[in-house]
């Protein structure tokens, strides 16, 4: 018989993190709150890594803010590309006349 799965929310998650700062042992900490103690270094690592962004929902990706930034960059790139395509083809039909 299989245990089912414990999924925990952002905010917990969070919580704990903070809480696993605060405090000298992580281990102590999950017996408190009920959970296994290998659950929190992982968090910890996470929320080191992308600090707001962590533990988003399911199918969101997390990025750090260097790649947030990047993606945003790319998207406006491609824009001014299709723009600068357009005004070519558009000066080229004016030209013709």
């Amino acid at each position: 018989m299989e245990k089912e799965r414990t999924h925990y929310n952002r905010s917990f998650k969070e919580h704990v993190v903070k809480l696993s700062y605060e405090r000298k042992h992580v281990s102590q900490l999950a017996r408190e709150l009920g959970i296994r103690s290998n659950l929190i270094y992982p968090w910890r690592k996470e929320f080191e890594e992308y600090g707001n962004g962590s533990f988003p929902d399911n199918g969101i990706q997390k990025l750090t803010q260097e790649e947030k930034e990047l993606v945003v960059l790319k998207e406006k790139m491609r824009k001014l590309e299709l723009e600068n395509e357009i005004l070519k083809k558009a000066v080229h039909i004016f030209s013709r006349d």
